[in-house]
């Protein structure tokens, strides 16, 4: 029996000795998805793109501005005595409303309420983050979001994934860092 173990100790020895075997790369197809996704996307792009630039083209009132972001906007109530615009890190006091094209309120100001954000630092959708920034104290500024800069794909209880939406925002205070 000695024998028989140490044969075996001797033999699994030999065999765990064996040097570490490199390991084989893993190959991964993801091109035929990432090529379908970015397909699909710039789909969903135009088709809100188009759809809002029809409400733009039906509003014949007001002068709206192309953001180097990537949305409308156009000023409501316009200060051109201010001179100072929000910063990273500043903390702003604001208000605003939601709406989707058909002009139908999914959220008002009274049901938000006033609300502070320090610029840069905190959680919010990408549209009112570079929004606020373009606004001095005081202003009023209605804003047209493509879905990417409002709820995205996923949208939230009120809205739709892949919804563009209009908010009409009212920087109430700045206040500097």
């Amino acid at each position: 029996m000695n024998k028989f173990f140490l044969v075996f100790l001797f033999v699994f020895t030999l065999i765990s000795c064996s040097g570490p075997e490199p390991r084989k790369p893993v190959i991964r197809k993801t091109g035929s998805f990432m090529k379908e996704s970015i397909k699909r996307n710039k789909a969903l792009n135009t088709l809100e793109e188009d759809l809002l630039k029809a409400k733009l083209k039906k509003d014949s009132i007001h002068n709206y501005l192309n953001s180097s972001k990537g949305f409308w906007y156009f000023y409501n109530q316009k200060d051109s005595l201010q001179t100072e615009y929000p910063e990273k890190g500043d903390e702003v006091v604001y208000t605003y409303e939601v709406k989707r094209l058909n002009d139908s309120i999914l959220y008002t100001k009274e049901e938000i309420g006033k609300k502070r954000y320090l610029v840069d630092k905190e959680e919010l959708i990408t549209g009112l983050q570079d929004g606020l920034k373009l606004m001095h104290p005081g202003e009023e500024v209605t804003f047209l979001f493509p879905s990417h800069k409002a709820f995205g794909y996923t949208g939230n209880e009120r809205v739709m994934p892949n919804e563009p939406l209009i908010y009409t925002v009212e920087l109430i205070e700045l206040n500097k860092k």
